[in-house]
């Protein structure tokens, strides 16, 4: 009787084990993480299906260059290039409580189809020169209108992302910013964007849904 109680127990142990083994978390200390934006919880976790792969549009290796060309680590200097942790890191240190945005530098068409949780659509022509809204913008973000030029002392901390490492979008948002006077060090620059966002299994928010 002992002995069997003893094989039932291993099994329980080794059953637990393999349980825990499966799940698949964000950090080996982290399962899940959610933020508070808005009033609204954010949760964001990865798929657990281990056999799980990724859409056609994020499976291609080898678009047409230019204009999908491998972009640098760096989107600007002095912009700091930020990991998925660390984007979650911003989530909880700007975003929740309201002194930044991360923003989805993408056109509509791409956002409609899953987005990071938490974030803003800006579409990155809304903040280039040539766009007769962009002042109204940039006051929406904080900067103030000081002579000819602008203030940004109270601008938000911006983290911008698009589509991947050879996505356009969001560094092209970066220059733009910086071209009206954005401070550097008040944006942040997520290469990985959505390609490694979805490789890594993590949460995509349907906007439209």
């Amino acid at each position: 009787m002992y002995r069997v109680l003893c094989y039932a127990l291993i099994g329980l142990v080794i059953t637990s084990l393999q349980a825990i083994a499966q799940d698949v978390g964000i950090t080996p200390e982290q399962g899940s993480f959610s933020v508070t934006i808005n009033g609204e919880v954010i949760e964001i976790s990865r798929i657990q299906d281990t056999s799980h792969r990724l859409t056609p549009d994020f499976t291609k290796t080898s678009r047409p260059c230019p204009p999908f060309c491998i972009h640098p680590v760096s989107a600007a200097p002095g912009v700091v290039t930020l990991g998925e942790i660390e984007v979650l890191s911003f989530l909880e240190d700007h975003v929740e409580n309201g002194t930044g945005l991360l923003v989805d530098a993408r056109v509509p068409q791409w956002y409609a189809k899953g987005t990071i949780p938490g974030s803003v659509n800006i579409p990155f022509p809304a903040v280039e020169a040539s766009n007769p809204f962009r002042d109204e913008i940039l006051k929406a973000l904080g900067a103030v209108q000081s002579g000819n030029g602008w203030n940004f002392d109270n601008a938000m901390e911006l983290a911008l992302f698009c589509n991947g490492p050879w996505c356009d979008q969001s560094p092209r948002a970066i220059k733009a910013l910086m071209a009206a006077g954005y401070p550097a060090q008040k944006l942040r620059y997520y290469r990985g964007g959505i390609q490694m966002w979805m490789l890594l299994g993590l949460t995509l928010n349907q906007p439209n849904s």
